[in-house]
């Protein structure tokens, strides 16, 4: 027996991209914001912190299929599809992130079965998007059209103009960052810099990862390292040289930020003999789950310092329990969706940081959170009053369209506008890239077409503002290090 009105499920629904997509539902705000948007909705690409695997840019090979390009990498969509049972083993996604999928077709059709879930959500909006206006499509996917609808973006995807490099130049993307471990060679980056291309691509410090002293694989990573340095790690001053050369190699590049993760946001330092004798028990491998916290906010510390002595502009985002059902980590690894957010604590955390650098002129941080709480509480006035403090866009479960709303009405009234970075995507989604900016776009649009109607803002005000949150502000927020190679 079908359900009452499941008619969607079975008859292809139109898609229709409306030009006043999420803007003001008021006519009068909706027509400021409308001009608004038309100042900025061309405007260049800036895309300083995300996770695009530069290989797929420097090898620039077509994108396979569908299901490869849409489903596997997205885990908003993945997770989605688990939470009603619809697990990886179901979609058929191979364990081993480099075995191709068996059976893409199969994949994309489960898929489209259950487009519905996805009613409401930020990865609809982003997806229909880049199907409508990327890819030309005139139908929501559906059971009844799947297979015709893979067929169609199938055919689009052979052809050269679809190409990763070529699409760059057609998502008008002036530069865009990658993230990279602190030991990755940089060898894709320099092979992509001498293929030249529409943006540059720039790699991204991440030594985070170096920093879990308990993880299983730490030795392994801290071995990577060594590789990268050429040179032995044998105690904390060899640990923290060898990642300020791997910076300098970053910088040389391209490289304009650092980026870390934390649970917390501890950035109390150890004293040299304390890191000196957490480091040596890792070494001997009995570190302690409290030590390896406790190392962790220090090296946020010194991730810090590092930053005002050579430029780097650092990216911090605590507040995500990693990989939170161990059982889904071992089979599956990081990054599949079961990273959970958790509360954070940033007056009492980043206050050993800001009391250090705080007012340092070379000294840039950009934080990110999954914690909404704390942005009229402890993020806005913490960037009101800091000069070196700047806020991040809502991140990951907050890039949606509320979520782009409630941080613009909660940290503005205390931070302004500058004293955030404007929009910054955080996608490995290549796709999803000009849609997720023509998203903030038409929020920010919104925001300030609310602000002119209320005679808060004059139009212009808010166009000048509208064009300082798309471009300058992220542009401003992640400048060249000094030694850095000079922009083209």
């Amino acid at each position: 027996m079908r359900a009452i009105g499941e008619t969607g499920r079975h008859q292809p629904v139109r898609l229709v991209l409306h030009p006043d997509r999420v803007l003001p539902t008021q006519p009068g705000r909706r027509a400021i914001a409308r001009q608004i948007l038309a100042q900025t909705e061309t405007l260049p690409i800036v895309s300083p912190h995300g996770h695009v695997d530069v290989a797929l840019l420097a090898e620039d090979r077509p994108f396979p299929d569908p299901a490869e390009l849409f489903i596997r990498p997205d885990h908003y969509l993945t997770r989605m599809l688990g939470s009603q049972g619809i697990g990886r083993e179901r979609l058929g996604l191979p364990a081993d992130p480099q075995v191709a999928l068996p059976d893409p077709r199969a994949t994309w059709r489960l898929f489209c079965q259950h487009w519905r879930l996805f009613r409401g959500t930020p990865t609809r909006h982003w997806l229909l998007e880049v199907w409508g206006g990327l890819f030309g499509l005139d139908e929501h996917p559906g059971e009844a059209n799947a297979d015709r609808l893979y067929d169609q973006m199938a055919a689009r995807l052979a052809e050269p103009d679809f190409r990763p490099r070529a699409l760059l130049e057609r998502f008008g993307i002036e530069w865009l960052a990658t993230t990279d471990a602190a030991w990755d060679s940089l060898d894709q980056h320099r092979r992509l810099a001498r293929a030249g291309g529409p943006a540059r691509v720039r790699p991204t410090f991440r030594p985070d990862a170096l920093f879990a002293l308990t993880a299983p694989d730490w030795r392994d990573r801290l071995a990577r390292l060594e590789a990268a340095v050429g040179q032995d790690i044998n105690g904390q001053a060899t640990f923290v040289a060898a990642l300020r050369r791997r910076r300098q190699d970053f910088i040389a590049a391209g490289a304009r930020a650092s980026d870390q993760a934390a649970v917390s946001a501890d950035s109390t330092p150890l004293t040299a003999w304390e890191a000196d004798r957490v480091f040596a028990a890792a070494l001997a491998g009995h570190a302690t789950s409290d030590q390896a916290a406790a190392f962790t906010a220090h090296m946020v510390f010194e991730m810090a310092r590092m930053s005002c002595d050579d430029g780097l502009t650092m990216q911090f985002h605590p507040g995500a329990e990693r990989d939170y059902l161990s059982q889904v980590w071992r089979l599956w690894g990081s990054d599949v969706g079961y990273d959970i957010p958790v509360a954070v604590d940033f007056v009492r955390g980043l206050r050993p940081l800001l009391e250090a650098f705080g007012h340092d002129p070379g000294f840039r941080m950009v934080v990110f959170t999954l914690d909404e709480t704390t942005f009229s509480r402890e993020l806005a006035p913490l960037a009101g009053v800091f000069p070196a403090l700047k806020l991040g866009a809502p991140w990951w479960f907050l890039d949606s369209p509320a979520g782009l709303r409630r941080f613009r009405q909660a940290v503005t009234d205390t931070a302004g506008f500058y004293n955030t970075t404007g929009f910054v995507d955080d996608t490995r989604a290549f796709c999803s890239i000009p849609a997720r900016h023509n998203l903030a776009r038409r929020i920010d649009a919104g925001h300030l077409a609310g602000l002119v109607a209320e005679h808060s803002l004059e139009l212009d005000e808010a166009v000048e503002t509208a064009i300082d949150l798309a471009y300058n502000l992220p542009n401003q927020a992640y400048p060249p290090p000094p030694g850095g190679p000079a922009d083209d």
